[in-house]
């Protein structure tokens, strides 16, 4: 069964089609046993001509499978079998003599609109749904007309039971096979959705498309990038050099988690964290000032790549606005003078500093051991006072 859920699937498919092929092929190819047995059992019955319908499915589904195999065209795969999943039970039936003498077989008609349910749109599944009423509805009709066949009462007894024993348990495990899959890939897709967004910002979203965006009066902002970064990205390969910050990002990350900040983007070597947004919290400056000495102490301690790194930190606090905006590939971002003060800290920080502005520094000085570095011109504002972290006081160590 493994293996019959791989035919027809192409490299390229996307996680929707590859379920609706591995969910026709897997019913298709399943049903093979049971068509198999009702021959077997219609003909020790004497029954030739109604063993022949169920053989005849037994016949055509892995010549359909082997061409679906090779051609992967799902349409006209998914087309053949339901068709044969509507039409054969009914025929089976007529061959019989009607709904009693057949043991209500034509119960595996509805197989049909159940899978294609599974499968397709619901306009087609509409199709199937009018055909297999059409033809109990002619069946009815046709019933005062038909010759049983004469099977024995007991024999009529065990293939009623057989029938609807074996419909309902091929519906649940069409049905708990498709749940699964569907809640795996889910639960990849709010993965991905949580990598990209926070949680909060995800639920919104998933209650429907629109620009989100709010007043976060208290906050942090962290900005970290690579000193020199163009001269050095100029000697490396492409892969290279992803593959050398990618292990540095991963890094950050982690210190990131551990502290429970909030990632917000990467640009180039730039790597930018919040605390405070979207969920706000009272420490915020001691938590991404923690992080930011992790940062340092981390880099400092590791070559990425071969090559020993260094890094410019600048924070700032105050207020800002976060959200998301627009409609396609979207992320959460952060706007206002706070976050452009924060990215000015980087941009003008030295090599292997944390330089953070007065408002950081009023919150975080009781915890931490700052050293005053005057006042710098910043770039789009006056002269701004600022700091440089040098480490925790000893009796505001973390843990």
């Amino acid at each position: 069964m493994r293996w019959a859920g791989r035919i027809g699937v192409a490299p390229g498919d996307g996680s929707d089609i590859a379920l609706q092929k591995r969910l026709t092929v897997l019913l298709s190819v399943g049903l093979l046993p049971f068509t198999l047995l009702w021959s077997a059992i219609y003909l020790a019955a004497g029954a030739p001509l109604p063993a022949a319908v169920p053989a005849l499915y037994t016949l055509i589904t892995p010549a359909n499978t082997l061409v679906f195999a090779w051609s992967r065209n799902l349409k006209a795969y998914r087309f053949v079998q339901l068709l044969m999943f509507l039409v054969l039970p009914w025929l089976l039936m007529m061959s019989l003599g009607g709904f009693r003498e057949s043991s209500v077989v034509i119960i595996w008609a509805a197989l049909c609109p159940l899978t294609s349910l599974l499968i397709e749109e619901l306009r087609q599944t509409l199709f199937w749904i009018v055909g297999f009423v059409v033809l109990v509805i002619a069946s009815a009709i046709l019933q005062p007309h038909l010759t049983p066949f004469g099977l024995p009462e007991v024999f009529v007894t065990w293939l009623f039971a057989l029938n609807v024993g074996g419909v309902i348990t091929i519906a649940f495990v069409l049905l708990y096979y498709f749940v699964s899959q569907r809640n795996f890939f889910q639960d990849r897709t709010e993965m991905l959705l949580l990598n990209i967004l926070p949680k909060e910002i995800s639920e919104a979203l998933k209650a429907g498309p629109r620009t989100i965006a709010e007043q976060c009066d208290a906050a942090s902002i962290l900005f970290a990038d690579v000193v020199d970064f163009t001269p050095m990205a100029a000697t490396m390969t492409p892969l290279r050099l992803v593959d050398l910050l990618n292990d540095v990002f991963q890094c950050f990350d982690d210190l990131v988690e551990a502290y429970g900040l909030e990632k917000i983007k990467t640009i180039g070597d730039c790597y930018m964290v919040a605390a405070g947004v979207p969920r706000p919290r009272a420490d915020h400056a001691t938590a991404i000032v923690n992080a930011a000495l992790d940062m340092q102490a981390a880099v400092a301690g590791r070559s990425f790549g071969g090559r020993q790194l260094t890094f410019r930190i600048g924070i700032n606090s105050g207020p800002v606005v976060a959200g998301v905006i627009g409609r396609k590939k979207f992320i959460y971002d952060l706007w206002g003078e706070a976050v452009n003060m924060a990215s000015r800290m980087e941009s003008q920080g030295e090599p292997r500093t944390i330089q953070i502005t007065r408002s950081t520094y009023e919150l975080i000085k009781d915890a931490f051991v700052c050293e005053p570095r005057g006042t710098i011109k910043v770039k789009g504002a006056d002269f701004v006072e600022v700091w440089h972290v040098l480490g925790r006081k000893p009796t505001a160590l973390p843990g």
